[in-house]
């Protein structure tokens, strides 16, 4: 039984117990007191300063990395792959029509009758860039950028519903209760910045189906897990001084809280109350580093115009990506941005022309601005939500239904070649025809590319040694620069 696991039983037991592991002189409260600092840092505070270490403090990957931070913009409920960057003339031809009886063998639709007839793409499409990157024309500000793409065709996964979708795509398991790639990463890394948060989570339009799930640390110590910023109002909630509480009383409150968290972290020996110090002090220091970060009247006006923000103090998905620059100039690991307004199963034409005038300039700005600035090098960049969509058509005649065996994303940045498009699906953009890439080969890719071993970044819980790829996990050589 590991440290954690004795840790887990011994706060059930009697307070009896405790007293004689804490206090009797056999030596058994020291030994598990080093172990658990061995593994489980407890954060500097002011009184503490010098002694123990910041268990975010940066951490050395398994070999040397090609990214060091990540920006994930998530686009949930499943942008339609064929309508943005799949383009299927064949589909086109035989709209209308119904699927080839083969096509549908085995196969069950999660909404819509599978023998529904075929929708060919709504938009026309064009290649761009020097690497003749076929995009939808709904996407102008994407093309110009292609040439910094890596665009994925060929992606796969076992979901086939938005919840257990996205809880796939962020944490590699459809179950509840598992770590995020957010929080993997922050376990692994550790942070760069002292004053944030090392995970931020930035949300536009509505919540997301899987909700926390999608950026939560799981089974992970609380630290790793993602801290939502909200988009109006203090970031995070009840982070100004109520009247009445100055600097200097906070201060000296919270010193006094800390002793206290410390002397029931000796006695207990629970990394939660680690946790839990360490949360305080960021909160404090959040106070003026928060702010800070949110003011985009000090961002230049061509900066705004080129993110296509109207009003630096309006939320909007275009804010965020700008935010999600600047969180990663002060040292935050993983930034995550939530979009979840592409769940077309009617009005599919409007709706994926709306989200795209959303979306698209800011996502290209944030790119090219990152690489103005010498951080794309070392930054990944990732594009795409949770599935794709069916060929078959669903609500009428503008609509599709969710869609596992295919879709679409793309990544830039941080080791990954750059104007290439990898995989391929047949002449419906039904399933995948070449070089499929199941979520799990994505991660194991993207941890790669931040230094790990993904069959060695683990941690251990009831028992056995969890990881973000489970038992599963391909590099994706080809899509590697």
């Amino acid at each position: 039984m590991n440290i954690m696991q004795q840790l887990q039983q011994a706060r059930a037991t009697y307070l009896s117990r405790r007293w004689f592991l804490g206090d009797c002189g056999v030596g058994l409260a020291s030994i598990a007191a080093s172990s658990l600092l061995a593994a489980e840092t407890v954060p500097a505070t002011p009184s503490q300063a010098g002694s123990v270490e910041n268990p975010l403090a940066p951490k050395k990957p398994h070999y040397p990395a090609k990214a060091k931070r990540v920006i994930y913009l998530f686009q949930a409920g499943a942008p339609s792959h064929l309508e943005l960057f799949d383009n299927k003339p064949e589909l086109t031809k035989r709209n209308g029509q119904l699927p080839p009886a083969e096509l549908l063998k085995g196969y069950r639709a999660a909404f819509i009758n599978p023998n529904s007839a075929l929708l060919g793409p709504k938009f026309k499409f064009a290649k761009h860039g020097n690497c003749g990157m076929e995009l939808s024309e709904v996407l102008p500000h994407t093309a110009k950028i292609a040439d910094n793409l890596c665009l994925i065709r060929s992606m796969q996964t076992e979901a086939v519903n938005h919840a257990p979708g996205q809880m796939m795509m962020n944490s590699g398991s459809q179950q509840f209760g598992r770590p995020s790639f957010g929080s993997w990463t922050l376990y692994g890394l550790g942070s760069e910045s002292a004053d944030l948060p090392g995970f931020v989570v930035l949300t536009s339009a509505k919540g997301t189906s899987g909700g926390a799930s999608n950026y939560g640390n799981g089974f992970l110590p609380t630290m790793y897990g993602g801290t939502p910023f909200r988009s109006a109002g203090d970031p995070v909630l009840y982070l100004s001084n109520p009247k009445g509480v100055d600097q200097e009383t906070q201060r000296t409150s919270l010193d006094a809280l800390n002793r206290l968290n410390g002397l029931a972290l000796q006695s207990e020996l629970d990394p939660e109350i680690a946790a839990r110090i360490h949360s305080y002090e960021m909160a404090y220091r959040l106070q003026t580093s928060a702010p800070d970060l949110m003011d985009l009247g000090q961002e230049s006006q061509a900066t705004l115009d080129k993110y296509g923000i109207k009003s630096p103090k309006d939320a909007s998905f275009a804010r965020n990506c700008l935010l999600s620059r600047r969180l990663i100039e002060r040292g935050v690991r993983f930034v995550q941005l939530f979009h979840e307004v592409w769940d077309q199963h009617g009005n599919l034409t409007g709706g994926v022309k709306q989200n795209a005038l959303d979306t698209d300039q800011a996502s290209a700005a944030l790119v090219s601005d990152l690489k103005e600035r010498g951080l794309l090098e070392d930054t990944i960049v990732i594009w795409g939500g949770e599935f794709g969509r069916t060929p078959m058509v669903q609500g009428g005649n503008d609509g599709r239904d969710h869609h596992n065996r295919c879709f679409s994303l793309w990544l830039a940045g941080g080791g990954i070649k750059a104007g290439h498009t990898h995989g391929q699906t047949d002449d419906f953009g039904f399933n995948v025809s070449a070089n499929p890439v199941l979520v799990h080969d994505l991660h194991a890719t993207l941890l790669h590319l931040l230094g790990f071993d993904h069959t060695r970044l683990t941690y251990r819980f009831q028992g056995r040694d969890y990881r973000l790829t489970d038992v599963h996990g391909r590099i994706v050589k080809e899509i590697l620069a």
